[in-house]
């Protein structure tokens, strides 16, 4: 111990700050990695909190219909005596256990659909969480759909839509994890700040933001992700997740969303929707 002061006046000044400066540095990114760890275990959280629901909704409705079914039982016997008069009375006690029956499967389906999302939200983090930790993406719920979300920052220059090698790298890791889920389609959403550009290549944010959505799409089909399961969309300045007003807003609204595309048949009412549509 007697030592340590002695060999740290013997560190020129220069390194010492270096070093100090480094250790600040791996600090802050490990604090913004926690909060964006902290964020998606957010939206894992509500999406349980979801799923609770559903189970508390189902056991209402199985204790509904469990008390249905023994009052139908004890008045089986006075029905012989009294079949004409309570005939109509039957007859509604019966579409009304029907009716919990249904409603019971319905919310057994969405259970089950909820849990399928859950593992499968679980999945693809555990996929993406190098990345997420080197703060490359962030996977997160928007609407009840799953986005993998990537700072346009990185993977292009201000007004280009020409990738960065890092932006090369990164979207090779990605495309190789998009390519192992084989039931999905995903779309590729481009996002901008509102700071206008006119360019002759990019008359507006709308033109820049659909040619940064291509080449990344372009870029996924080359990491191995089947071309007919990806399309390209731009939404130009007009869905924030900040306010434009700050740096770090305009950041934040510089973005691609990779979302995956809902199988619609195993949404309530398809069947129905189905019907309508012929």
């Amino acid at each position: 111990m007697l030592l340590l002061p002695f060999l740290l006046a013997c560190v020129p000044k220069k390194d010492f700050d270096a070093l100090a400066a480094e250790l600040a540095s791996e600090k802050a990114a490990h604090a913004d990695t926690a909060a964006k760890k902290a964020g998606v275990e957010a939206d894992l959280a509500a999406e349980l909190e979801n799923l609770a629901a559903l189970r508390e909704k189902e056991a209402r409705l199985a204790a509904d219909l469990d008390a249905a079914r023994k009052a139908l039982d004890g008045e089986r016997s006075a029905w012989i005596e009294e079949k004409a008069a309570l005939m109509g009375d039957r007859a509604r006690l019966k579409s009304s256990v029907a009716e919990m029956e249904g409603a019971l499967r319905e919310a057994a389906e969405r259970r089950a659909q909820a849990e399928a999302r859950v593992a499968q939200f679980r999945e693809l983090l555990a996929k993406f969480q190098k990345l997420i930790d080197a703060g490359q993406l962030r996977v997160k719920i928007v609407d009840g759909r799953m986005v993998v979300e990537l700072a346009t920052d990185i993977l292009f220059a201000s007004g280009k839509a020409d990738l960065s090698e890092a932006g090369k790298a990164s979207l090779a890791q990605v495309g190789a994890v998009l390519a192992s889920l084989s039931d999905r389609s995903f779309q590729v959403e481009g996002h901008t700040d509102n700071v206008p550009i006119q360019t002759d290549k990019f008359p507006s944010n709308w033109e820049l933001a659909s040619a940064r959505s291509i080449v990344v799409v372009k870029t996924l089909v080359a990491a191995g992700v089947p071309a007919n399961r990806m399309s390209a969309a731009s939404f130009a300045d007009t869905h924030p997740v900040a306010d434009n007003t700050s740096v770090d807003g305009r950041a934040s609204n510089r973005r691609i969303e990779i979302v995956l595309v809902p199988d619609l048949s195993q949404l309530p009412g398809f069947e129905e929707l189905k019907a309508v549509a012929k």
